[in-house]
C-alpha cells in the first residue's frame, strides 16, 4: 500500500516537473523569453540598447548594429540617412525588423534613387530629441545626406533627467533572465497584479514611452539639431506623428503646435502624419504604431519625398 503511494506521488512530480519544463521550453522558443534587448548607461544620452544584439522576442525578429542602432551595420558605400526618435520608429519587440517603416524606406528609397540607402534608426524608448542630439554630438553623422527626427506632441517638453531606469524599469534590463517562468512573472504578471490592485496606470511594457513632465522649457535638441545642420548644409526634416487622441480630434495638442511653430519659423520641412492619411487602424496603442502603421508611416515619407 505505502509502495502505492509512494509511486503516485513520484509519477505526480514528474508530471509536474515535465509541465514546468515543457512551459519553460514553450516560453523560450516560441515566444522569446530569456532574448531580451538589453540596455547601458550613457553620460551623454542616458541610456540606449547595447550594440551587436540579435534578439527573437515575440516571434519577432530585433537586430541592434555596432553602433547600438536598430538597423543593420553601416554600409559606407550607401547614400545614408540618419532616422533619430523614440519608440515609435524603434518600435519595441512588437514590430518585426523588416517591418519597421526604418526597413522599407531603406529598400524603397534604394529603388527609387537607383543607389543603396540606409535609412538608419538611431532610437530608444522615451528618448527626446535631445537625447538624439546628444547621440549625434558623441557619434557624428557618419556622412549622412540627411537628418530625419521624428517626435510626437510629447517631445515639446521631454527634457532629460538622467534619473536611472536601467534595471529599475523592467522594461530596460542590462542583464538576461536565467529563468523564462521568473521572467513572465517577475516582468510581466506581478505588474498587472500591481495595476489591478493600485488600480493605477503602469509604465511596464509601455513599449518605452515614459515622457518626463518637464513643461518649463522647449526642448532643446529641436535648437541643436536646427543649428548643427546647417553648419554642415545636411537637410533636416522633423516628422511630427500624431498620438491617438490627436488623430480622433484631427489636431495636434498645444505642445506638437509649438513643433509645428518651430519648424515653420526656421523654414523648416516638417511632415505631419496627421494631415497624410494617419488613421486608428495604424495603432498599436495610445501611440505607437502597428505594422500597417510603420508601412504607413514609410509610404507617407516616400509620398513627400525630396531628395
Amino acid at each position: 500500500m505505502k509502495f502505492t503511494e509512494m509511486k503516485k506521488k513520484l509519477i505526480f512530480f514528474i508530471l509536474v516537473f515535465v509541465l514546468i519544463l515543457s512551459v519553460e521550453i514553450f516560453l523560450r522558443l516560441f515566444f522569446g523569453f530569456c532574448d531580451a534587448v538589453l540596455f547601458k548607461e550613457d553620460s551623454e544620452y542616458e541610456y540606449i540598447a547595447k550594440p551587436n544584439q540579435d534578439r527573437f522576442r515575440f516571434r519577432n525578429d530585433i537586430k541592434y548594429n555596432s553602433e547600438s542602432m536598430r538597423s543593420e551595420e553601416i554600409d559606407t558605400s550607401a547614400n545614408l540617412i540618419l532616422g533619430f526618435g523614440d519608440s515609435v520608429i524603434n518600435g519595441g519587440v512588437h514590430i518585426d525588423q523588416d517591418s519597421l517603416a526604418t526597413t522599407i524606406l531603406s529598400d524603397a528609397l534604394t529603388k527609387l534613387e537607383g543607389k543603396k540607402v540606409q535609412f538608419l534608426n538611431i532610437s530608444s524608448g522615451s528618448w527626446g530629441p535631445d537625447n538624439c542630439f546628444a547621440y549625434l554630438k558623441k557619434h557624428g553623422d557618419f556622412g549622412a545626406k540627411s537628418i530625419f527626427l521624428f517626435v510626437s506632441s510629447c517631445d515639446a517638453y521631454d527634457n532629460m533627467n538622467f534619473e536611472k531606469i536601467i534595471d529599475v524599469e523592467k522594461s530596460y534590463p542590462s542583464k538576461q533572465y536565467s529563468i523564462a517562468l521568473y521572467e513572465l512573472v517577475d516582468r510581466y504578471l506581478l505588474p498587472r497584479v500591481k495595476i489591478m490592485v493600485k488600480k493605477s496606470a503602469s509604465n511596464e511594457d509601455n513599449l518605452g514611452i515614459n515622457k518626463k513632465k518637464d513643461n518649463s522649457a522647449f526642448n532643446t535638441g529641436f535648437l541643436s539639431f536646427l543649428s548643427y545642420t546647417k553648419d554642415k548644409n545636411i537637410p533636416l526634416t522633423i516628422y511630427l506623428h500624431a498620438d491617438r487622441e490627436e488623430t480622433k480630434v484631427g489636431s495636434y495638442d498645444q505642445r506638437g503646435q509649438k513643433i509645428v511653430r518651430f519648424a515653420k519659423e526656421n523654414d523648416l520641412d516638417i511632415i505631419m502624419d496627421l494631415e497624410n492619411g494617419l488613421d486608428l487602424s495604424d495603432f498599436l496603442d495610445y501611440i505607437h504604431l502597428n505594422s500597417k502603421g510603420q508601412k504607413k508611416l514609410a509610404e507617407i515619407i516616400i509620398d513627400n519625398w525630396k531628395q
